[in-house]
């Protein structure tokens, strides 16, 4: 009998149990009130989360980014609610859980922001969120988790241009999800960008006038990372409070 699978097993839970740990003196504070923030989400918006765990330093230092975490709203009716319990809307992978659905209240006292798609239609956000749906209860990559720990113990300087990459170091194994990398295959699946490598090729129209014609092509969805769907030019930022009909002359300040 092959024990060295189970005992991996073992270590990788303990070890995910550890970097998920909070870290002392690094949470960051709420932009908007709890429900500025769920009155704004829409199904389909990429929910990102300035995470405070240990896993989150190691993400936040690798990235260069204050964004740790990246969640799917899919919005009400995808999971059963007992009688006093709050909905579960958020699609997230947990580095002990795995994919799952987590409340909105788990996110909406720390630092979040939404980026929201932009022009998808109805059908294409079911299908957007079908595609997360079906990956509920896929585990987070063992491989990744003893990568992290070793960024985390024995933090080694690494060039900016390597960072990146060095996210990508799992198994490869298309059911073991990680974090953001779950999000963007979603919306691969629907060909909605995200930060696509772009080909510039230079083309001659009818007129035999040159003009520069622009192609997508997919990255691999390994190599995307929480800032990816902050900084893309594709996805709109929402700020809750102002969508909640800021009124700047009704602030209260200081005498």
């Amino acid at each position: 009998m092959n024990t060295a699978k189970p005992f991996l097993r073992k270590i990788g839970h303990g070890l995910a149990k550890y970097l998920s740990q909070p870290r002392t003196g690094t949470a960051q504070i709420a932009t908007s009130r709890p429900e500025q923030l769920a009155a704004a989400l829409q199904p389909g918006d990429v929910l990102l989360v300035d995470g405070s765990s240990r896993v989150s330093g190691v993400i936040k230092y690798l990235t260069q980014s204050s964004w740790s975490h990246a969640t799917l709203y899919v919005g009400s009716g995808y999971a059963p609610k007992e009688e006093g319990e709050e909905e579960k809307v958020l699609l997230e992978v947990d580095i002990l859980e795995g994919v799952r659905l987590v409340p909105l209240s788990d996110y909406n006292a720390g630092h979040t922001r939404v980026c929201r798609p932009v022009g998808l239609p109805a059908e294409e956000v079911d299908q957007l969120i079908a595609y997360g749906m079906e990956r509920l209860g896929q585990q987070y990559d063992l491989k990744n988790i003893f990568d992290l720990v070793r960024y985390l113990i024995l933090p080694t300087p690494i060039p900016t241009r390597w960072r990146r990459s060095l996210l990508t170091l799992g198994s490869g194994d298309p059911t073991r999800a990680i974090c953001s990398s779950l999000i963007a295959q979603a919306f691969q699946s629907i060909r909605y960008p995200i930060l696509p490598v772009i080909d510039y090729q230079q083309v001659r129209d009818r007129n035999g006038r040159i003009y520069c014609k622009q192609t997508l092509k997919i990255r691999h969805h390994s190599l995307f990372v929480p800032r990816d769907f902050d900084v893309s030019p594709y996805f709109k930022i929402i700020k809750p409070v102002v969508e909640s009909g800021l009124d700047i002359k009704s602030l209260n300040w200081e005498a």
